[in-house]
């Protein structure tokens, strides 16, 4: 677990291939427990993406269980899925809200060609694997809502780093 200054609970936030599931596990590693969107998808039998609506519902409707249920046993956790509206955002802060945890989010600050180039070498073999088409990739991009230091806390994390073993 971390000190009591830092955030309780961390939002990691990004496009597919940004970086999101390298960061959350460095995270995972330093006592945090980690919760991944793509993972339980993946351990549910989705094996492409976007999720239909029913199943993104029942994948979020998991994870927000779980963090709820790991805050109140006084657990450190990462999230990790896209975020990428703010809404998606909004929606985590408020199943925590009754909690009281602080949240914050790591927002992945990763160039479009390195997102491009990762995405292109997707082969499929995991859920932080998914095979994303390039005109998917492109639309994710483009469709990406940057949070900003409005929302609450923000840490922007530089994620140009080769991912980790």
């Amino acid at each position: 677990m971390t000190g009591p200054a830092e955030p309780q609970v961390v939002l990691v936030c990004g496009p597919a291939g940004s970086g999101k599931s390298t960061h959350a596990r460095r995270l995972e590693r330093a006592g945090r427990v980690r919760l991944s969107f793509d993972d339980e998808a993946w351990a549910r039998g989705y094996r492409t993406h976007p999720l239909d609506a029913e199943a993104a519902a029942e994948v979020h409707a998991h994870l927000h269980t779980e963090l709820v249920r790991l805050v109140r046993a006084g657990r450190d956790v990462v999230v990790d899925t896209s975020f990428w509206s703010r809404a998606s955002r909004d929606a985590y802060r408020a199943v925590l809200a009754p909690t009281g945890a602080p949240v914050v989010v790591h927002l992945m600050d990763t160039p479009r060609d390195v997102v491009l180039e990762r995405l292109a070498a997707r082969r499929g073999t995991g859920g932080d694997d998914v095979v994303v088409p390039p005109d998917l990739a492109v639309a994710y991009l483009d469709g990406f809502e940057v949070p900003t230091p409005d929302e609450g806390p923000l840490v922007v994390v530089p994620g140009v780093a080769a991912p980790e073993s």
